[in-house]
């Protein structure tokens, strides 16, 4: 078998709001990215993150409706340190992003926050309270 992991897809329902709050946590979109019906950005390792509107889904899949209810899907952010996890968090929110929880210090050893998208999907911050061996 020859499929490989290549990409993370997702679809959001207004394509400026969602190249803008992935470009503050980062992300490369191309210039003029806002007003495309599909966008790539370039992640680590190769994987590239999709985005599509909702009018690009419903353009070959007539039937599609967005799921109701809570995110089931989230993206996880590593951050140098804990204190990033702090800093990042507070410039999107001063941003206007939304968010599900408030930084803490995870039982699991990890500062830990979870931003939402301009669709409500879960962006997860984190890093490791301390490093092994110090």
């Amino acid at each position: 078998m020859s499929a490989r992991f290549d990409a993370i897809g997702m679809v959001v329902s207004d394509m400026a709001a969602s190249v803008a709050f992935y470009r503050r946590l980062g992300f490369a979109f191309p210039e003029g990215a806002e007003t495309q019906g599909h966008v790539e950005a370039e992640l680590p390792g190769g994987l590239r993150l999709l985005l599509d509107t909702e009018e690009v889904v419903r353009s070959f899949h007539t039937g599609w409706e967005p799921p109701s209810g809570g995110g089931r899907t989230s993206l996880a952010l590593r951050c140098d340190g804990p204190a990033e996890v702090d800093t990042l968090f507070a410039e999107m929110v001063d941003a206007g992003s939304g968010f599900e929880l408030k930084p803490w210090d995870a039982v699991w050893g990890q500062r830990y926050a979870v931003l939402l998208d301009p669709d409500g999907n879960g962006v997860d911050l984190f890093a490791p309270l301390a490093v092994s061996g110090q």
